[in-house]
């Protein structure tokens, strides 16, 4: 009874609660004083407009603790050797390669259903933490529920424990000496939606006594079995390509380096094959099968918030293009909602293409909707929301608003929301 009058009242405030909860000045002063640049909200989050929601996300504290369950016994299954036997049946061999880290930052990914929450997918490079911990900071109470949610935020917990983190993954490389300078790494850093947060994570690494540089991975070295950046040796490389198994040319001295265990990285190659391949999907959602491997039981239970999921095969395709309204299509090891279908948007076209393709089927899981007011206007917008984890543990909880069929940072009144359990 507590479950549904709580679920009822989140959706009752994520229906008809209008304020605007956002301080605008205090999130812009907070993050020009952190990244050390008084035009910093000027050039890099006005010219984002849709980065932030203005309203928040309502949810029960019981979706809260299944979501958690959910993200334990995917990271128990990960330990099976038979469902590591399956994940890397189809992982390439960089992804064998264990060299101690469990991933910086994981991302897991939810709809709200009111069957309670569905895992849609695991990403290994999730973008958004730093920011959120200061959309967290920037909240006005507005009513008790927000005034609970509010005392649930904090920044300096989100930092402590992001430090925490990435030494965590230091150590579990075997290294013994001090940590001391980390790189934060992707294509083109600068050209990337999210680079705002690789500004704050620098000064967040910075802040903690480490260097730190925002650094395109072809501008590493790896010489004398050192990873270097300007000459100058990397000890940790905060890694957010979407090139997960290191394949791309351009990220050959990083290749060599994570090879060799000159440097650790995280997330790294294994993390993603364990993980974040969509295939998994189709691993996490056969509870019977995890049940065979060793899973216990209260995790297998947990798993029935993992829609199933398939591999689309040349045996099972005519049955799932009959059955594709109810489903989901997603590309084996796509990122940031690219080349995904619903299945009742689908063409004869596309489809075909499906089938030359490693995707699997899912099925859907309808996403949360929350009710905004937009220049005056009351819309609808649907809603997912992550968690962001390391080691299977929360470090951060955020939604996104968005219109269309997958998440996206072009909807007005979309965006990243704090999410505030009740």
């Amino acid at each position: 009874m507590a479950l549904i009058e709580s679920r009822a009242a989140a959706d009752h405030l994520n229906r008809e609660c209008f304020c605007v909860t956002l301080d605008h000045d205090a999130l812009a002063s907070s993050l020009q004083h952190e990244a050390g640049d008084a035009a910093f909200f000027e050039h890099f989050i006005k010219s984002r407009p849709h980065l932030f929601s203005h309203a928040p996300v309502f949810l029960p504290k019981a979706d809260g603790e299944a979501m958690q369950a959910i993200v334990h016994a995917i990271e128990a299954a990960a330990r099976l050797p038979q469902y590591q036997q399956a994940a890397f049946s189809w992982a390439p061999a960089i992804a064998r390669m264990d060299h101690g880290p469990l991933g910086a930052l994981m991302g897991y990914d939810f709809h709200l259903t009111p069957d309670g929450p569905k895992l849609i997918e695991i990403n290994t490079n999730a973008g958004g933490a730093f920011l959120n911990a200061f959309l967290a900071q920037a909240q006005i109470a507005c009513c008790a529920e927000v005034e609970q949610g509010l005392a649930r935020q904090s920044l300096a917990q989100f930092e402590s424990r992001a430090i925490e983190m990435f030494e965590a993954e230091w150590k579990r490389q075997g290294r013994t000496g001090a940590l001391r300078r980390i790189a934060i790494v992707d294509d083109a850093p600068q050209d990337q939606y999210l680079y705002p947060e690789f500004v704050l994570a620098k000064r967040l690494f910075e802040r903690h006594g480490y260097e730190a540089v925002i650094a395109d991975p072809a501008t590493l070295r790896f010489e004398c079995d050192v990873l270097q950046e300007g000459g100058v040796p990397i000890d940790l490389v905060y890694n957010r390509l979407v090139d997960f198994s290191l394949d791309d040319p351009r990220h050959a001295a990083l290749r060599t380096a994570y090879e060799a265990g000159a440097v650790v990285v995280t997330p790294g190659p294994r993390n993603h094959a364990l993980f974040a391949d969509k295939r998994n999907l189709t691993l996490l959602s056969d509870r019977a099968a995890l049940g065979v491997w060793g899973l216990d039981a209260a995790s297998v239970a947990a798993l029935s918030g993992v829609p199933r999921a398939v591999s689309v095969t040349g045996e099972n395709a005519d049955q799932l293009w009959r059955e594709r309204k109810g489903l989901f299509f997603k590309p084996a090891s796509g990122h940031a909602s690219k080349a995904v279908y619903r299945g009742d948007k689908l063409t004869k076209g596309v489809w075909d293409n499906i089938g030359r393709s490693a995707y699997i089927a899912q099925d859907f899981a309808a996403p949360g909707e929350r009710t905004i007011e937009v220049d005056g206007e009351r819309v609808q917008r649907k809603v997912d929301v992550r968690l962001y984890t390391y080691a299977g543990e929360p470090l951060i909880a955020a939604a996104r608003l968005y219109q269309g069929q997958t998440t996206n940072f072009r909807t007005p009144g979309g965006g990243f929301a704090p999410v505030f359990f009740i």
